[in-house]
């Protein structure tokens, strides 16, 4: 049992995954979460500081939920991520499609490197009558 202490209340929880947050503090993470979301879509062009200041949410929050893709800028949006590789603006995320598909290629190369290689099977030339053999 891993027991840890909840990093918003410092509660005792037991902890299982994802942020060290109770389960009291991640409904009210939600509820705020929530009320960003429609915070946005009824003030369409909003800034993050506004957003803050209108929901009681800290900044990092907000960014935060960017990152994890759970929010997304429009085009026109006075708020710009940058990708953290290229320095690309993105709307959510934590990397461009470019940076993302370079990784992935990566990865894909160094699996298939460390991948066991199969020997390759030398077929028997077909003999025109086959037979059985007993010893």
């Amino acid at each position: 049992m891993n027991v840890r202490n909840c990093r918003s209340c410092g509660r005792i929880f037991n902890y299982i995954a994802g942020p060290h947050i109770c389960p009291s503090c991640r409904e009210k993470l939600e509820e705020k979460f929530q009320e960003v979301k429609e915070y946005i879509r009824d003030h369409k062009g909003a800034g993050i500081n506004e957003v803050a200041e209108a929901c009681g949410v800290d900044i990092g929050q907000i960014h935060q939920w960017l990152r994890e893709e759970r929010l997304e800028v429009t085009e026109d949006s006075p708020i710009q991520l940058a990708c953290e590789n290229c320095g690309a603006f993105i709307r959510s995320g934590r990397f461009c499609d470019k940076c993302t598909n370079s990784v992935a290629q990566g990865f894909q190369s160094v699996l298939n490197a460390n991948a066991p290689r199969q020997p390759e099977l030398k077929k028997k030339p077909e003999k025109e009558n086959p037979k059985m053999r007993f010893l």
